[in-house]
């Protein structure tokens, strides 16, 4: 069974003090639910104050990007090594802000992807089509080119951790959601994909999850379909109430 996981990308919003009353308020809405893993990516400056904040809870912390470099003059960059020393556990890969304002590539999502294994640090891959890719049929060309590019030179066994969330970017902060067929869709042509690079088996154990303007009111209709195993979160995500309903709703 794939376990649904419910992820938090809070982009570049909130304070480290900010990070903590979210976390006040959050913890006690969420302290039953057992049917979800749920991370919260916060911001580099709020990564350590959002730790102390769960620990001890069920609820993991990420980075919302990473170099692939262990150490070196990369000035402001953060590596897998300063994540693993402050506890950090998961890492937002090839977010498509990243590809869109900072120049991450496929390769880059690569290389990244293969030192967030090294290292221990559970990798969610994003990938996804713009509007125009989408209105002129190319999507499963995106996909492919992307999750290929992601995969190579990986073996199997070291992706048991991997995670890969779809986002269509023209659903990214715009309000259009792409209807649950369009999202199972896309979901099942990405895992046909891991299958061509990885083997059925870990095709089968991967999980997928759906990032586009998920809200509390279509996170059920979304995560209830055989291929999305959960959702990453953007603006719905920096409320608790919102968020929490979201993980709830969920399990509808």
């Amino acid at each position: 069974m794939r376990k649904t996981l419910i992820a938090a990308n809070w982009k570049m919003f909130k304070t480290p003090a900010e990070a903590v009353a979210f976390t006040d308020a959050f913890l006690p809405l969420i302290a039953k639910q057992n049917h979800a893993e749920v991370v919260l990516c916060p911001a580099m400056t709020s990564l350590a104050a959002t730790l102390a904040a769960t620990k001890g809870t069920h609820v993991h912390i990420g980075s919302q990007t990473m170099d692939y470099h262990d150490n070196g003059a990369y000035t402001g960059e953060t590596s897998p090594l300063m994540l693993n020393a402050i506890g950090a556990t998961h890492v937002l890969i090839g977010h498509s802000e990243r590809r869109q304002y900072f120049n991450e590539t496929d390769t880059t999502v690569n290389l990244k992807l293969k030192a967030a294994l090294a290292h221990g640090i559970i990798p969610i891959v994003c990938v996804g089509e713009h509007r125009d890719e989408r209105e002129s049929g190319k999507t499963n060309d995106v996909l492919k080119l992307q999750v290929e590019i992601a995969l190579e030179g990986i073996e199997a066994a070291a992706a048991k951790p991997l995670i890969i969330a779809y986002e269509p970017v023209w659903a990214i902060g715009t309000g259009l959601t792409a209807t649950p067929e369009m999202a199972n869709e896309a979901h099942q042509f990405i895992r046909a994909e891991i299958a061509r690079a990885l083997g059925a088996e870990r095709a089968a154990s991967t999980r997928i999850l759906y990032g586009g303007s998920v809200k509390p009111d279509n996170a059920a209709s979304l995560c209830c379909l055989e291929n999305i195993d959960g959702a990453l979160v953007g603006g719905a995500s920096l409320d608790p109430k919102s968020f929490s309903d979201i993980i709830h709703n969920a399990n509808s």
